[in-house]
């Protein structure tokens, strides 16, 4: 497989750079970004969804050799010990849900395990962090209610990341199984929206639930916003779509020209490595190390300076041992804690399977 870099066409992640990195695997995400409250929106959001489903799965398929497709907590380590990448799915977004909660059960079946209600404006579902209209729905609604029921019912992680702090109070009210944040950072560094402060930080831990840490840079540490290059980016996504709607080598090598040449115009505000560690050690100190792991969103616009793509990992992993962390936490920061959340909501659908059955399932 071709190795890719960043500056060369602004990728972050494939298999020869998992491996140089170590990484054995992670989370694949359905994204969808939000779009009109709709049923045209809404059905379109669903096809979409379902397509990025199915190209994953293809290309696990077609390289075999290299990725297989996981849906248990315990897939991973058999996965990673035959020299695969790991390969699990989420959904960043329930907007392709639509008020059809029967379509949990069918990005279940696909492989989805891990759901965020809501992305960076309110839907139907939930209130995002990051509306500028402020809250709709003083958290989740009622239908995003009847959403984490029945996440809870398939075994599907619920994500926080991105949702409203409201959002987050219900869902640890609601959820029978701990949750993930599965991007974000912490308030007491930077007292941005998307962060989480350290009240809320300690009620997550004490429901067994794990902030995965986030390296966007608009996230990490306040920048400088720069409206050029904003408005160039979201022309370039106006004229392509997103990567997902680069589905030929000729439309993606005009994407790469367009994308280099906002760069070269408007270099990207970038946080420091420092700065992004700051937010994980301080994660570490409140929550404790049984509650914290890492994603840096990756080819999701994640990134900072030292940490542009899954090579520059082990430098986390350093300055954790550094700061007198042991193995064992670092073990824990990879891969433990979310196998664990993972392992809580498969027990919990399973122990309410065996309820509604009146007899235990083998």
């Amino acid at each position: 497989m071709k190795r890719r870099t960043w500056e060369a066409d602004f990728t972050q992640v494939d298999y020869p750079r998992l491996v140089q990195g170590g990484v054995d695997g992670g989370f694949w995400t359905l994204f969808v970004s939000q779009g009109p409250r709709t049923p045209a929106g809404h059905a379109a959001a669903r096809d979409n969804a379902l397509k990025i489903a199915v190209r994953i799965r293809e290309m696990v398929a077609r390289n075999s050799e290299f990725f297989e497709l996981a849906t248990r907590a315990e897939d991973a380590q058999r996965i990673a010990q035959s020299g695969k990448q790991v390969v699990y799915l989420s959904m960043e977004n329930g907007y392709p849900i639509g008020h059809d909660l029967t379509l949990l059960q069918t990005f279940y079946d696909l492989g989805v395990r891990m759901l965020g209600p809501v992305h960076f404006a309110n839907n139907d579902l939930a209130d995002s962090a990051t509306d500028t209209k402020g809250p709709e729905h003083h958290g989740l609604s009622d239908l995003g209610k009847q959403v984490v029921a029945e996440c809870n019912r398939l075994g599907i992680v619920l994500d926080a990341s991105h949702a409203s702090d409201d959002v987050l109070r219900q869902l640890l009210e609601l959820s029978a199984t701990p949750l993930i944040l599965s991007h974000s950072g912490c308030k007491a560094v930077y007292a941005h929206a998307r962060n989480i402060d350290d009240d809320l930080l300690r009620a997550l831990a004490a429901k067994g639930g794990v902030i995965q840490m986030n390296a966007f840079s608009a996230y990490v540490a306040p920048l400088k916003i720069d409206t050029d290059r904003n408005q160039a980016l979201q022309a370039l996504m106006a004229k392509f779509g997103g990567r997902s709607a680069l589905t030929t080598p000729e439309k993606y090598a005009d994407y790469v020209r367009a994308r280099a040449g906002i760069e070269r115009q408007f270099p990207m505000p970038l946080a420091s490595f420092d700065q992004f560690m700051e937010h994980v050690l301080h994660a570490l100190k409140v929550a404790g190390p049984d509650h914290v792991g890492f994603s840096g969103d990756f080819d999701g616009g994640g990134g900072v300076e030292g940490l542009m793509d899954v090579t520059t990992m082990p430098r986390i992993t350093e300055r954790i041992l550094s700061a007198g962390y042991s193995p064992e936490d670092v073990e824990k920061f990879w891969s433990g804690n979310m196998l664990r959340v993972l392992r809580a909501a498969e027990t919990q659908a399973h122990r309410a399977m065996e309820q509604r059955s009146g007899a235990p399932i083998r």
